[in-house]
């Protein structure tokens, strides 16, 4: 029996034997920039410890991972903590600078904080340097799936966020995965596209509703006629099945695993369609109020208002194949994020400036840049070339602006001076 998409989303993906509850997990499906390189956590690591300055060294300063698949990202965090005792410096303050045309909300540069030493003699003693955050850092996955085995004793795994966070809660490739609604324009108006859970059919259904009807208004407006791509539909046409968001499956290229970035974009186009975000702007605005202050980043594949997809964007995978997003169980159903959207419900619960980029900008700004080594290192360390030159490779594949350097980053600061945190 056909249902909305949203309800069949969350059955197939979160309900009894879902696929993100059960099995061995996401790793085995799909590629993500956690799996790809331990150079993103590395990254994630000094974006970490920059918040932690921001917050004066907290006595405890929380990292939460929201739809922490099987804790892939924390126990890479935790490796790292534990080998090095705290973060290594990068030298650079982290600062995402806005990008020509995107909706980033400005924020002035401010001067840099004088060290807590940089004072006359006068003023008094200075205070003792922070205990090392590695003593300090409590690391939580967030998941419905049950607690792997293995998983360090240090990560703390539960299914809810949790309250009065004062630290860094992430969510890379979370948001796609929210539930959400698909829509068609019919005679009169938007009307809900079902589908049927196991065979991938869709069905025109009721007309949407007013809350979902003003989101279309605000965040997806009907492209005009001359648009590229652009098929009209309406209830006379009926809807097809299961060509929602696909295109031909494709081999994985350069790995075992399809990563899903932007180029997962369906085509040919199938129809004007709109994905409806609002279930994914409630998910962000409710997990940034779990931050009392710090900062929440959520890391995803998505498009802004000006750019939406004509046919929408929702596929799937499976054992590293794109497959048809027919929502079974047996696969990722995914669609794209309307970024823009998602922020500027995350920044109206904050009340702070927030910043939307590129990966490829972000990682950029953390000091990985991905520079191939000198040659001359090949002559005097061969195995530190070697070393160094896989290193380059994977953080050219975390930057490839056409792959997983094409997500966005959005970082909302919460009860911080967006000055002191975002400042160069």
């Amino acid at each position: 029996m056909p249902v909305r998409w949203r309800d069949a989303m969350d059955r197939a993906l979160y309900g009894p034997g879902g696929f993100f509850v059960s099995g061995s997990g996401p790793a085995d499906h799909f590629r993500t920039s956690v799996h790809a390189s331990p150079a993103f956590a590395a990254a994630l690591l000094r974006l970490v410890e920059q918040v932690d300055a921001a917050l004066d060294h907290p006595p405890v300063l929380s990292v939460v991972d929201v739809g922490a698949g099987r804790g892939e990202l924390l126990r890479a965090l935790s490796a790292a903590l534990g080998v090095a005792g705290e973060p290594a410096r990068s030298g650079r303050s982290g600062l995402i600078p806005p990008r020509a045309g995107s909706p980033a909300t400005p924020t002035p540069s401010a001067a840099p904080r004088p060290s807590p030493s940089s004072g006359p003699p006068s003023a008094g003693p200075a205070p003792s340097a922070p205990v090392a955050l590695a003593r300090r850092v409590r690391l939580t996955a967030v998941e419905l799936a049950p607690r792997p085995e293995g998983l360090p004793g240090q990560i703390a795994w539960r299914s809810d966020i949790p309250e009065g966070i004062t630290g860094v809660l992430v969510a890379t490739e979370w948001l796609d995965n929210v539930p959400l609604d698909v829509a068609v324009p019919a005679d009169d108006g938007w009307r809900y596209l079902l589908v049927d859970p196991t065979s991938g059919a869709e069905a025109l259904g009721d007309p949407v509703s007013p809350d979902d009807a003003a989101w279309l208004t605000t965040w997806w407006p009907l492209p005009a006629e001359d648009a590229p791509g652009f098929l009209p539909r309406t209830v006379a046409d009926g809807v097809g099945s299961t060509g929602s968001g696909f295109r031909a499956a494709r081999p994985a290229e350069g790995s075992s695993l399809t990563a899903r970035s932007g180029s997962g974009r369906p085509e040919p186009p199938t129809g004007v369609r709109a994905e409806i975000g609002r279930t994914r702007d409630e998910a962000w605005a409710d997990a940034v109020r779990h931050v009392d202050r710090g900062l929440a980043l959520a890391v995803d594949y998505g498009h802004l208002r000006g750019g939406r997809p004509v046919d929408g964007t929702l596929t799937g995978y499976r054992a590293g194949r794109q497959v048809p997003p027919v929502p079974d169980g047996t696969r990722d159903v995914t669609a794209h994020v309307a970024v823009d959207s998602v922020a500027s419900a995350g920044g109206r619960v904050a009340r702070c400036a927030y910043d939307l980029v590129s990966q490829r900008e972000a990682l950029r700004a953390l000091g990985a840049d991905g520079g191939r080594p000198a040659l001359s290192l090949a002559a005097s360390d061969p195995v530190g070339y070697v070393r160094a030159l896989a290193a380059a490779s994977a953080m050219a594949e975390l930057t490839d602006p056409a792959g997983l350097g094409g997500h966005w980053w959005l970082r909302q600061p919460v009860g911080v001076d967006p000055e002191r945190f975002m400042a160069r």
